[in-house]
Formats: C-alpha cells, sequence, structure tokens
C-alpha cells in the first residue's frame, strides 16, 4: 500500500487530458468549501472568512498544480469578500479587513509556494530514482557479460593447456598442464556459478552438492560418496564464497588422491555457522595422515592452494588426523571476514 501512495505521489500535480479540466474541478473545490463554510455559518464565531478556503488552495495546488492552486487562491478571496467579509456603507475597507486580506493573501502564497517546491523536489527525485535504476541495470548487464567473458576466457585457457598438454612427453610436466588446465576450468565454472551483481548470493548447501558432485566425477572415480552437510538458505558474497567453494574442491580432490587413492570410500563436507564464525570441514575415511604432517612441507600442491585461500579470507586452514581413521580439513573464518 505505502509503495502505491508513493507512485501517486510522485505522479502529482495530475496532468489531465485538457488543463481547462484542472480549473473546471478547482472551482468544484472552491463551491464545495463555500458550501462547507454556509453550513458551517451557525456555529463558528463572527469571522473566520476563510477558514473553509485554506484546504481548498492546499487542496487545489496538490492535485493539479501551480496554476489552479493560484486560481483556487484568487477564487476562494473573492468567495470570501461575497459572502463572509461585511462591505463598508462608504466601500472602502476600514485597517482589520484590509490586514485579514493582506493575511489571507500571505498564508495561500506561502501554501502555494511550498506545495509547488515540494512537488518540484519530488519530481526530480523520481527522475534521479529512474536514472539510478536504468544506471543499475546497465551496471548488472556489463557485469554479467564481463562476468560471461571472463568465464569463457578462463575455459580457452584451459582448453588450451589441455591441447598443449599431448605434445608433452614428461610425465611430470603433463601432470602438472592437466591439472593447471582442470583447475582453471574449476575457476571458471565456479566464478559463472557464484558471481552476482546483485550481492544476493547463492545457497550454498545446493551449491556445494554439485561442486563436489562435478570434483569426484571429473577424478574418474565411481567408488566414492559425498556428503553436503550445510544450513539451509546459508548464502555468501561471492568474494568469499568463490575461495571457500575452491577450498572445498582441492580438499576433496585431495582426500580422492592421496586419502583413498586405491580404494573407495566417503568424505563429509560440513559447513557451519556459529553465530557469526564460520566453521567448514571436510572428512575422509582414507588411510590418513602422519600427527606430524605439515602442509608446507607436503607434496600436495592442492592443500598449499587451499592454505593460501584461506590466508586470503583471514582463516585458520588445517589439516589433522581423523580418530577413527582418515583425515579432517578445517577452516575457521572469523565473523569479520564474511
Amino acid at each position: 500500500m505505502q509503495r502505491t501512495n508513493e507512485r501517486f505521489v510522485e505522479r502529482l500535480p495530475l496532468v489531465l487530458p485538457r488543463p481547462a479540466y484542472a480549473y473546471f474541478l478547482t472551482a468544484l473545490i472552491c463551491g464545495a468549501s463555500l458550501a462547507l463554510r454556509l453550513m458551517a455559518s451557525n456555529v463558528l464565531p463572527i469571522g473566520y472568512p476563510f477558514v473553509s478556503f485554506f484546504p481548498a488552495v492546499i487542496l487545489s495546488t496538490f492535485l493539479f498544480g501551480l496554476g489552479p492552486g493560484i486560481f483556487a487562491a484568487i477564487f476562494c478571496g473573492f468567495l470570501s469578500w461575497q459572502f463572509f467579509i461585511p462591505l463598508p456603507p462608504d466601500g472602502i475597507f476600514d485597517g482589520g479587513v484590509a490586514l485579514a486580506l493582506i493575511f489571507y493573501g500571505l498564508v495561500v502564497g506561502i501554501e502555494i509556494a511550498l506545495i509547488h517546491f515540494m512537488q518540484r523536489a519530488n519530481f526530480n527525485l523520481a527522475v534521479e530514482r529512474e536514472r539510478s535504476r536504468a544506471l543499475a541495470e546497465n551496471r548488472e548487464l556489463l557485469f554479467r557479460e564481463l562476468q560471461h567473458r571472463v568465464s569463457n576466457n578462463l575455459q580457452v585457457v584451459a582448453a588450451m593447456l589441455s591441447l598443449q598438454r599431448r605434445h608433452v612427453d614428461h610425465e611430470v610436466a603433463a601432470r602438472a598442464l592437466d591439472d593447471a588446465a582442470s583447475r582453471l576450468a574449476l575457476v571458471g565454472r565456479i566464478s559463472r556459478a557464484l558471481y552476482d551483481p546483485s550481492e544476493e548470493g547463492q545457497d550454498l548447501n545446493a551449491f556445494l552438492t554439485r561442486l563436489t558432485a562435478d570434483v569426484v566425477e571429473a577424478s574418474g572415480r565411481e567408488d566414492i560418496s559425498v556428503t553436503v552437510v550445510a544450513p539451509p538458505g546459508l548464502t555468501l558474497e561471492s568474494h568469499v564464497a568463490v575461495p571457500l567453494a575452491l577450498i572445498v574442491a582441492e580438499a576433496v580432490s585431495n582426500a580422492i588422491e592421496h586419502g583413498l587413492p586405491n580404494r573407495g570410500g566417503s568424505i563429509t563436507v560440513t559447513l557451519e555457522d556459529m553465530s557469526g564464525t564460520l566453521s567448514l570441514e571436510i572428512a575422509d575415511d582414507g588411510k590418513g595422515i602422519s600427527p606430524d604432517f605439515e602442509i608446507d612441507k607436503g607434496s600436495s600442491l592442492g592443500l598449499r592452494i587451499a592454505q593460501a585461500l584461506a590466508a586470503q579470507l583471514s582463516g585458520q586452514f588445517a589439516l589433522h588426523p581423523r580418530p577413527e581413521g582418515g583425515a579432517i580439513v578445517r577452516l575457521d573464518l572469523p565473523a569479520q571476514a564474511h
């Protein structure tokens, strides 16, 4: 209802098909004010010749604009003079009557001026809001186009690396090119899925479920099951969600490659929002790690990338042995980081 009222106010003064209609309706409003004043004559004390005409001037100016407002002020003043201001025998107004007329003119002049400037300001505000809306639409369109092009470029670079890998015979170099190509393609897919110019974000439970399924499918393993547990409706801004998704992808890939290289197993991704502090755990039931394992000294490039992404978010990243077997990757993000 409030939005409807705002739209109606923004349309004032009303633009009628013909300007004469506005003056005709203004005359009717003034006539209604005269009738109201005549009916109230028995209950009002002596004086108050303009009491019902001030609202007529305000309403006419508010609805129809400056011209009809001035017309209402003059017409109502004439009606007051004719019906409620007695003319002295000599035909000359005394000082009190002249002062009342001056006061009436001053008051209605201020009313008309205030309403006119208010409506001009309201009109300018509506124009600026429309301009801002158009700029926001253009910004969103350009942002989507830019994001689309960036994602496509990443996919192209990933494809070029894959093509280049066919001409590399060295096993380590070929594996490095394969890893680089897959990571670039993953970054492109995540960016396209998560970057949102409206900053409304995307439900992370559904997104992480699709992401981990893609990682498992890309690994070529059908004996790995992944379970995602996250609060329903949890969303993050894109500058946090993208690195978080990359960390999940790297941790799941690492669990498949190093924790479950020769047998099937399960991986559980748990995301919790505890009073603004975000906690992420990726647990697997693989062969596990030694208690003195250090990421910096390990051979897994994926874990080092995940650690760097966590530092980018001012988070704490760690890899621990799982008591019942396997390993747990944990990321804790402070509230101010997201």
